[in-house]
């Protein structure tokens, strides 16, 4: 799926328009991912992304002494953190490179190609979580949709077993091919505040 590479820098600059227009007042707000409200959906972004980009660069996973809840990686300049964070995924991801041959992401081994749809996800499925939260539309390309409802079928089954996806929602007759990747990844396209 190296052809996705090409995808990455679209999806994340409009990730990074959703995350820039998040106040402080927001991040207390709910999120359609119900274990998370927006400051722990952003603590959740901050967590993987360095084990992401390793996975990419092909690189030693970070050392951590913490887990994801315990981090508090979302408190003082967590935008530009995440900023930051975000730019070095598109950098390593946006190279056709990233997606070949295997890689690990952490001890668990595994297609290149899978780490990187699941940055390509994360851009996507939580920069909507992160837009539905504070009120805000999320622009997809249909070229990212295609990719995300692709990926979203693919590891369905292996992302519901490992709590990472919701119990898949039954969407519309005539659904957006986006509307169609959220209901696979357990979330509801109707979702509200």
């Amino acid at each position: 799926m190296s052809e996705h590479a090409a995808l990455i820098a679209p999806a994340a600059a409009e990730f990074t328009g959703i995350l820039r227009g998040i106040g402080e007042s927001d991040l207390s707000a709910r999120t359609p991912c119900a274990e998370y409200d927006v400051r722990a959906l952003l603590n959740h972004l901050l967590y993987w992304g360095p084990w992401l980009e390793a996975a990419g660069s092909k690189a030693a996973p970070p050392e951590v002494s913490v887990g994801e809840a315990e981090a508090g990686l979302a408190d003082g300049e967590w935008l530009s953190a995440i900023e930051k964070q975000t730019a070095r995924l598109v950098d390593v991801f946006g190279t056709p490179e990233a997606w070949q041959g295997m890689t690990a992401l952490g001890t668990a081994e595994m297609p290149s190609s899978f780490v990187g749809d699941m940055v390509l996800g994360e851009f996507v499925l939580h920069g909507w979580d992160l837009a539905k939260a504070t009120g805000r539309s999320f622009d997809v390309a249909p070229e990212v949709a295609e990719a995300v409802l692709a990926s979203a079928v693919a590891m369905g089954e292996q992302a519901r077993a490992m709590k990472v996806y919701g119990e898949e929602v039954a969407v519309a007759e005539g659904a957006t091919t986006f509307e169609r990747a959220l209901g696979a990844t357990g979330r509801n396209p109707g979702w509200t505040l």
